[in-house]
């Protein structure tokens, strides 16, 4: 092969006019390509000496023409007036900067005018440049679904009404999120988007029905819901409906809450109070009533009128439960228990008076009070009469461990200050604590926290050397 190739490059010399970078035209092409065809005979090359080195040049030749050729061709030649291509000097296209067409922004595909998207304040959620302002979209009467009938229309969102089967299901979450939060207005605004309809005047009923059966605090916060909600959500005349259902199923409430009489007299004297029910609310059911415990329930509620009128705070019937009471009426209140304990000793009194107090984590304070109690006592009474309470309490879960421990910590910062008015403050802290441990209601970590101040010893000649244990 290297033989034909060197043959045919003897015959076939290079001139000058070859080897140069210049663009070859279409004469000279086929004038190349003519002469490749007559050096070809039967597919076979006419071999000529001394041609390697010469179809190496041909070959590099071929190359830089494609070369350049491909590069000059996306550039877009200029057309002179005869439709020739403008070129060079010497008859080759001006070169341009690789640069520019880098750089250039214009559409390829050749459609709009190479204009900015959006006039350049394009981008994915954009209307337009910032500060443009859209006038309303006037309406095309020659549109052929432009309809005249619809051209005033106010659209409004029409919510149906709610249903009689999803009337519980609705309202009790929001009653019970309401016990926990105690917001009225958060309540009426969720009523507000329901379509109650005919079915307002059973809110009130819902509302103390599921009180009955809660603690005192959610009554009171029943009341209140029940007040705020008149004028806004509810009208008077659906309060009265709604007390009228109250009364004709107390048999059924009877069932699941044997106090349900006194408690729905109480709603309804808090009611009348309110304003919310009408004066004359009771004297409509004089000698018309029949079951007996509606009969009980507007006796009650008429007895707490007319002691209201002698000084009573309807307003305060239910008390103010949990933690919406300010701190110090707890700690006074607690005071109060324990002193009344002392008096009668029972047990679960003091029980049913702590847990109506619904401030579990506030029953460390309760501790402190009846360990301090114990400290300034001048007798063991009080000793043995608190130190059975805690321990009742604690087998009863009704303080808890960590309740139990704050109380005592308490008691330890402050014994020093304690000391100053009751000066064996330290020696009774001591003995009721080993008495606490013993009773098994506190751990020995906790025993072995308490303070003790250091024991003088006085010797004198009759004691035989003996401690004074409690002398300071």
């Amino acid at each position: 092969m290297a033989t034909d190739c060197e043959a045919w490059l003897n015959a076939n010399p290079l001139d000058a006019d070859d080897l140069s970078d210049s663009f070859l035209s279409g004469e000279e092409e086929n004038g190349i390509i003519t002469k490749n065809i007559k050096n070809e005979i039967n597919g076979n090359w006419i071999s000529a000496p001394n041609s390697i080195h010469e179809a190496r040049l041909k070959a590099k030749a071929k190359r830089r023409l494609r070369k350049t050729s491909s590069r000059d061709s996306g550039r877009g030649d200029s057309f002179s007036e005869n439709g020739d291509p403008s070129r060079g000097t010497n008859g080759t296209v001006p070169p341009t900067s690789p640069k520019s067409k880098l750089l250039d922004r214009k559409s390829r595909a050749g459609k709009g005018r190479g204009l900015p998207k959006k006039g350049g304040a394009g981008g994915k959620g954009v209307w337009g440049p910032p500060g443009e302002v859209y006038d309303l979209e006037e309406v095309d009467v020659k549109d052929p679904n432009y309809d005249e009938a619809q051209e005033n229309c106010v659209y409004e969102t029409v919510v149906p009404p709610l249903e009689e089967g999803a009337f519980e299901k609705t309202l009790t979450p929001i009653v019970q999120e309401y016990f926990e939060h105690g917001d009225t207005n958060e309540v009426a605004e969720l009523l507000g988007e329901l379509n109650l309809g005919s079915m307002s005047s059973g809110v009130p009923m819902l509302a103390v029905s599921l009180a009955l059966e809660a603690k005192a605090s959610h009554r009171e916060l029943t009341s209140r819901l029940l007040t705020d909600l008149c004028g806004r959500v509810l009208s008077r005349s659906d309060v009265e409906s709604s007390f009228d259902k109250l009364l004709r199923e107390l048999p059924d409430l009877v069932l699941d809450t044997p106090g349900a009489p006194q408690l729905v007299g109480q709603f309804i004297a808090r009611a009348v109070k309110d304003q919310i029910l009408s004066k004359s609310y009771l004297d409509g059911y004089k000698g018309r009533v029949d079951c007996v415990h509606a009969r009980a329930a507007l006796d009650r509620a008429a007895v707490l009128l007319k002691m209201g009128m002698g000084g009573l705070r309807i307003d305060n019937l239910w008390g103010t439960g949990g933690g919406q009471r300010p701190v110090t009426q707890l700690v006074r209140e607690m005071t109060l228990l324990l002193k009344e304990y002392l008096l009668s000793g029972d047990n679960k009194e003091a029980e049913r008076c702590l847990r109506e107090l619904e401030v579990p984590h506030f029953h460390h304070e309760f501790v402190y009070e009846a360990i301090v109690m114990v400290l300034e006592s001048k007798g063991e009474k009080t000793f043995k009469m608190v130190l059975q309470l805690l321990k009742f309490l604690w087998v009863s879960s009704i303080i808890t461990v960590d309740q139990m421990r704050r109380g005592y910590e308490r008691v330890y910062m402050d014994i020093a200050e304690i000391n100053i008015d009751v000066p064996r403050a330290y020696f009774i802290l001591e003995q009721f604590v080993d008495k606490s441990f013993s009773a098994g209601f506190i751990c020995e970590k906790l025993r072995d926290l308490c303070p003790s101040r250091g024991r003088k010893r006085f010797v004198s000649e009759g004691d035989g050397g003996r401690f004074k244990l409690e002398s300071y």
